[in-house]
């Protein structure tokens, strides 16, 4: 388990949370609505913990993190058949 800044254990692991709250939004969010949502249900966590989290996850094809603006995300869950290419793949 992992525990947060004020030393009390999580009972959820982050990579868990974020995919909860995508279940619960229709598999769609940004990534600034996500912060605050997870700054509610889940407590202090730092920027680094959520880009691991995210590169995680999108490792296992779970859910696709692109890029809308220069500082802006949008992170999408991988459903069934829906894939995503890496640059050159096509």
């Amino acid at each position: 388990m992992s525990r947060s800044s004020s030393s009390t254990w999580r009972l959820m692991p982050l990579t868990a949370k974020i995919m909860d709250i995508l279940e619960r939004r229709q598999g769609l969010v940004l990534d600034n609505e996500l912060e605050t949502i997870l700054n509610k249900e889940y407590g202090n966590f730092s920027q680094k913990e959520l880009n691991k989290a995210l590169m995680s996850l999108e490792n296992m094809g779970v859910l696709h993190v692109s890029r809308i603006t220069k500082s802006r995300r949008s992170i999408k869950k991988v459903e069934g058949n829906m894939g995503f290419m890496a640059v050159d793949e096509d």
